[in-house]
């Protein structure tokens, strides 16, 4: 997720102090994705030195320093809107990464390693479930997380399932030769969240 763009964002709406852009982020992005101000002012700051902001420099002891977003601010946002996000090179997806090594190491069970993370997508999933019964209907932009979330939860389940049969049908050759059977075991760490 950019925060420059979401910053650019809630600028192009109009001039905001940091603090209400950092207030507003959190709001906007349902209470899941809340953003530290100290990251906040250092993108404004970056911002600014690039052009697409520029602020009123409030000197005053106690006054707070006014963004508002520069023609080229809203041109980059503009731009970032309507500009899809990369699909090519296929993203580093850490899961992927894991099945895919874990597949030649000796001693790893993948089919284990599979449930173990099917296992914990499917508790995820249940509680995102939960969350979406409890959240208001009008709270859109939690919705809209929590309905983006459970549908990537659910591809990612579908994945370890066609991953699953995959591996089943053309398992990893064992290094110099070595059967299954007399290679020694290698201990599964605990799936975290």
């Amino acid at each position: 997720m950019s925060v420059r763009h979401a910053l650019l964002a809630l600028l192009s709406e109009g001039p905001r102090y940091g603090l209400q852009l950092q207030q507003e982020f959190t709001a906007r992005t349902g209470e899941v994705w809340p953003l530290n101000v100290g990251q906040v002012y250092t993108t404004l700051q970056r911002l600014e030195r690039d052009g697409l902001i520029e602020s009123d420099d409030a000197g005053g002891e106690g006054q707070q320093k006014t963004f508002r977003i520069t023609p080229a601010g809203g041109r980059e946002f503009a731009q970032w809107l309507r500009t899809p996000p990369g699909t090519m090179p296929p993203p580093r997806d850490e899961l992927v990464m894991k099945v895919l090594v874990a597949r030649r190491v000796p001693g790893v069970d993948v089919h284990e390693l599979i449930q173990a993370h099917r296992r914990h997508l499917v508790e995820t999933m249940q509680r995102y479930t939960r969350l979406k019964e409890d959240t208001p209907e009008d709270d859109v932009a939690l919705g809209l997380v929590v309905d983006a979330e459970l549908f990537r939860f659910e591809a990612t389940t579908r994945w370890l399932d066609a991953a699953e049969a995959r591996l089943a049908r053309f398992p990893a050759p064992h290094p110099n030769g070595a059967s299954e059977a007399s290679v020694p075991p290698v201990l599964t760490p605990e799936v975290r969240p």
